[in-house]
């Protein structure tokens, strides 16, 4: 693409104040904002197009620091998560989180979302795609109710926190937390790379047959005829680990809502239906739709889907909307069907904040922003302000625990400058001295974190950068 003028101006920018700073000071920023990345023979997986893309965007940037961070994080699940291979003659590719050994649907998609833009101009990198297309289909075959799972499917799981858990386990499972964004993920990838590339591929009877499978499995746990067959608990000192009522939670009134047992932190819900997920898969059901019918010819798959997507719509708009206090209405984080419910946010996406994130809404639905500015205030039992920052966390790590991610997705949503500015100074002085992002750190102190080696809130990170580089660099043209 061409740059624009303001575009060629900010770059100009950068390397003027660049080449203004003495040679002693900049010899000094060198040091101390070395590349932490691996050398180069060491990284897991390399790609010409996503080099040219660091060098791009980091060309952008005036501040050191943050131009430091951008070239740590960008590349980070490439550089270290990535295990590609072959698997019956066709692509198959493995990606952890980072310092767990295991694979989460959620996790894995999201970690390659920010390279998806660079498919066509890279043939390793569309491999590494279809790998993990075809490998998440598996995946999901093995066990649709699962959310991690092992790189060896005829292994038991060796998280150690999976060891007591009483639910059905499986081979090449690592965890069986049944958590809707989990199959949402893997929908939504399917369909971003064949708006893409228009390659058929990776979608053969293997793919059709899990996400038919999908489908079904969202259509179980409408338990619209019993509790159907997943039911979870575990010995754990957390609470939040663990469904009640024999493992089946909390009861409900079936009104076309899906039911997700654990939320994407993993935590248990408090009332089943989780509104980000089933918002989440209304959006996804009509992507597969569009991918078994353009891809594969599959109609009657499609229409499935479809139908599924318009009942928890109109579940949604049914029962899912709640006052504000303000005169208006935003969606609950949680309700039960029997007027129940818990307006809150948590970091993880599908979150009421990151909703524009995963294409489920627009960003400007005044009804959207509505809920992400109550969302990040004070009825929010996790949104906290500190001396380093502000933002939101969750239950799953604690109070005062600030998730980078959440600082990332109100940056995304913001339309003004100084939003998205001081999100970037929150990022860029909380990370530390790692260089990287984390899932967590203390309001008060960086210091204080969680996490060093998290790729997806470094993707994420990774991805915000490239965007602004792209719709606003004037805002990179200076030290923040």
């Amino acid at each position: 693409m061409t740059p624009n003028r303001r575009e060629i101006m900010a770059s100009a920018g950068a390397l003027a104040l660049a080449a203004a700073m003495p040679a002693a000071a900049r010899a000094a920023a060198a040091r101390s904002f070395a590349s932490k990345r691996p050398a180069p023979g060491e990284r897991a997986f390399t790609s010409p197009a996503i080099e040219a893309e660091i060098s791009r965007v980091k060309a952008k940037i005036a501040d050191p620091e943050l131009a430091w961070l951008f070239e740590n994080c960008y590349p980070n699940t490439l550089d270290t998560t990535v295990q590609t291979g072959t698997l019956d003659g066709r692509p198959d590719t493995f990606v952890i989180t980072g310092d767990i050994e295991a694979m989460w649907l959620r996790d894995s998609s999201a970690q390659v979302q920010p390279y998806i833009h660079l498919v066509a101009k890279d043939a390793k990198l569309k491999r590494l795609f279809q790998g993990l297309i075809q490998r998440q289909a598996r995946c999901i075959l093995i066990d649709p109710y699962a959310n991690a799972f092992d790189k060896d499917p005829t292994a038991p799981s060796k998280l150690e926190w999976s060891q007591t858990d009483k639910t059905e386990m499986k081979p090449g499972v690592a965890e069986r937390k049944w958590e809707i964004d989990s199959l949402c993920y893997a929908m939504r990838l399917s369909h971003e790379y064949w708006t893409r590339t228009k390659d058929k591929a990776p979608f053969d009877d293997t793919w059709s047959r899990a996400m038919k499978l999908a489908v079904a499995t969202f259509r179980e746990q409408q338990r619209k005829d019993g509790p159907g067959p997943y039911k979870f608990q575990r010995p754990a000192l957390q609470p939040s680990d663990s469904l009640m009522l024999g493992g089946y939670g909390r009861p409900t009134k079936k009104i076309g809502l899906i039911h997700s047992m654990f939320r994407p932190s993993d935590d248990a819900c408090l009332y089943p239906f989780l509104i980000p997920s089933n918002l989440f898969a209304v959006s996804v059901l009509r992507k597969v739709a569009a991918v078994h019918r353009e891809a594969r010819g599959e109609n009657a798959a499609a229409t499935d889907a479809e139908a599924l997507a318009a009942e928890v719509e109109a579940a949604l708009k049914a029962h899912a909307l709640i006052d504000d206090g303000r005169g208006g209405q935003v969606w609950a984080y949680e309700i039960d069907g029997f007027g129940n419910y818990v307006f809150m946010d948590d970091a993880n996406v599908p979150s009421l904040s990151g909703l524009p994130l995963i294409d489920v809404v627009d960003r400007n639905d005044p009804l959207f922003r509505r809920t992400a500015e109550l969302a990040w205030s004070d009825r929010n039992p996790y949104f906290f302000k500190g001396k380093a920052a502000e933002g939101i966390g969750g239950p799953h790590i604690g109070l005062d625990m600030i998730w980078p991610m959440s600082i990332i997705t109100r940056a995304m949503n913001a339309d003004d400058d100084a939003t998205i500015l001081q999100c970037l100074r929150w990022l860029k002085t909380t990370h530390g001295g790692t260089g990287f992002m984390h899932e967590s750190f203390h309001k008060d102190d960086p210091k204080n974190f969680t996490r060093s080696w998290f790729a997806w809130a470094n993707a994420l990170f990774g991805q915000l950068i490239v965007e602004v580089a792209d719709k606003r660099p004037a805002l990179l043209s200076r030290p923040l």
